[in-house]
């Protein structure tokens, strides 16, 4: 094979890996709404590929303005791993992250970031600003968004439509 139909290959395995893992990210999700918390949901793999912590949002179910999927994910895997510095990590959510997430991302020195569905209104990591691909960043993870846009979208739609 030649090294051009590996590369193929292997794009093509890691981006059914993302779809995987996005999915994943839903099924986490779905656990918010039991708090009426907005379903989004987000988990960190290690640099070995194991899956180290999971977390959705909490904002209602902790009263805490900060409690986003993301954030909590991020505590969560610094605790499993016992260092705040998560290199090699990825960080898997189903929505792009806002400003404050892509700033927590962006210290703790996550490696990649793979999200679905794009937030035109306050998404801070291509939609309305891109702050973690910026050139004046101090660290600047391999970001991948879109994956599995509609069905992370679908899920947001479907909430907000129940409380209607």
């Amino acid at each position: 094979m030649t090294t051009g139909g590996r590369e193929l290959l292997s794009a093509i395995d890691r981006a059914a890996r993302d779809e995987a893992l996005v999915r994943r990210a839903l099924e986490i999700a779905r656990r918010a709404t039991a708090t009426g918390d907005v379903p989004v949901g987000a988990l960190v793999l290690a640099a070995d590929g194991r899956e180290v912590a999971t977390a959705y949002n909490a904002r209602e179910a902790l009263a805490d303005p900060t409690a986003h999927a993301e954030v909590l994910a991020l505590r969560a895997a610094a605790r499993e791993l016992g260092q705040w510095r998560l290199d090699g990590t990825t960080l898997v959510v189903t929505v792009e992250p806002c400003a404050m997430c892509a700033g927590a991302i962006g210290l703790a020195r996550v490696a990649r970031v793979v999200f679905g569905a794009w937030e035109p209104r306050s998404g801070a990591v291509g939609s309305l600003w891109d702050l973690l691909r910026d050139r004046r960043a101090l660290h600047r993870p391999e970001v991948i968004g879109g994956v599995l846009a509609q069905e992370c979208a679908a899920q947001l739609a479907e909430f907000f439509a129940e409380r209607r």
